[in-house]
């Protein structure tokens, strides 16, 4: 079989790109090792920027998600027992964040792409990459025990953190950059309505927390802990104490406790593959970079991605030129970066690290006092945590 673009990976990357590519009468197939109803059914958290928003709404796939999403026009920090709102819409001109799950969003797009004859694949194995130094790149798979190929113009690797595609960027034209944190968060999803109107970041001595939000009934929480930890060493009644221990402010407790029906233990780290191109295959999405969920870049990242990544395709056969194609790593790469330093300043200001004394605590807490208490300050974490331009 042949297609323009062969797209390994149906997450938001990929499902997204297919997509862009399908309004601008350029034909793809994706291909996803996963079932429907696995890529549908792993819950994963989202906090979509305002150009994610926008942009999801214009395609046409944004009707769900302005039904059902949070939209939070403020965040809170919270430390020293006490909270301190972020006017978010009043420091980016009007700007606001959606938090509205990830698995949701894949959902959206599953069913735009099937809707407009899109080509999805699911359930293959196998999957390689071959020829993509040539003029036609080729991506073998097995499908129902059959082995399979697609012949193809350009080949998107969106395949996600552990990228079989980034691995045929030769060794000598690549780079990493990496880091791993010494924390990772214990998640929770309770049966209890929101304990915050908007999401809370918690500074304390024990350690970071979050209070988020998934629907009118369920919560999400998180609380920083050592990633060898175990869920089976946490009982409700301890989770909830560690909490309230974190979160709880002079005025009194603010969390609304119920049955928790899911824990689990995330690690935290940092990445970037550079570059995100070589030949005719390009990387999207957590293929080519990873952030700590502190930023709330992820998903986002990715949108922004294939964002440039089809208009490079588009341009090129709109006019044969490869000018924008071969700009794709350079452009990304800056907000790629941009987000992975705010992802990190993030974490590093409101996480407590394991040699970290006193002095180091109080510098802390001098950074969140400024970030709060500065309009210039507070401006440029607003900017970053709705986002920032795309392309």
């Amino acid at each position: 079989m042949h297609t323009q673009v062969g797209i390994v990976g149906a997450g938001p990357a990929g499902l997204l790109l297919s997509h862009l590519l399908h309004l601008e009468g350029i034909s793809s197939v994706v291909l996803e090792t996963r079932t429907r109803e696995q890529i549908e059914s792993t819950i994963r958290a989202g906090v979509l920027e305002q150009g994610t928003v926008d942009l999801l709404t214009e395609i046409g796939v944004g009707e769900r998600m302005k039904r059902e999403g949070f939209v939070h026009t403020g965040v809170e920090l919270r430390f020293d027992g006490q909270g301190h709102r972020i006017d978010l819409s009043d420091l980016t001109g009007g700007k606001a964040i959606t938090v509205y799950a990830q698995h949701e969003v894949i959902k959206d797009l599953v069913k735009a792409r099937l809707e407009t004859g899109g080509e999805i694949l699911f359930g293959v194995s196998d999957v390689s990459l071959h020829g993509i130094d040539g003029d036609s790149p080729k991506i073998r798979f097995i499908q129902d025990g059959e082995q399979r190929e697609i012949a193809c113009d350009f080949v998107a690797g969106c395949d996600g953190s552990q990228s079989m595609c980034r691995s045929n960027i030769p060794e000598d034209k690549r780079s990493q950059y990496s880091r791993i944190y010494p924390f990772g968060w214990f998640g929770i999803l309770v049966e209890a309505p929101p304990s915050s109107e908007e999401l809370i970041y918690a500074h304390h001595e024990r350690g970071f927390s979050l209070v988020s939000t998934r629907s009118a009934d369920v919560q999400r929480l998180y609380f920083q802990c050592d990633p060898k930890d175990s869920v089976d060493n946490w009982s409700d009644d301890r989770i909830w104490a560690e909490l309230h221990a974190r979160l709880d402010t002079a005025e009194g407790s603010q969390l609304n406790e119920g049955r928790i029906f899911q824990k689990g233990i995330i690690g935290m780290r940092s990445f970037v593959f550079e570059p995100m191109q070589y030949g005719r295959l390009f990387l999207a999405g957590d293929a080519a970079h990873v952030v700590p969920p502190t930023g709330a870049k992820g998903l986002n990242l990715a949108v922004g991605d294939v964002v440039v990544l089809s208009r490079g395709i588009a341009g090129f056969y709109k006019s044969g030129s490869r000018d924008r194609l071969d700009a794709y790593s350079h452009i990304a790469l800056k907000r790629v970066w941009r987000a992975e330093h705010f992802s990190w300043w993030m974490t590093s200001m409101l996480h407590r690290f394991p040699d970290q004394d006193a002095f180091q605590n109080r510098l802390q807490v001098s950074e969140l006092n400024n970030v709060v208490n500065s309009r210039a300050a507070a401006t440029m974490l607003a900017e970053n945590y709705v986002g920032m331009p795309i392309g």
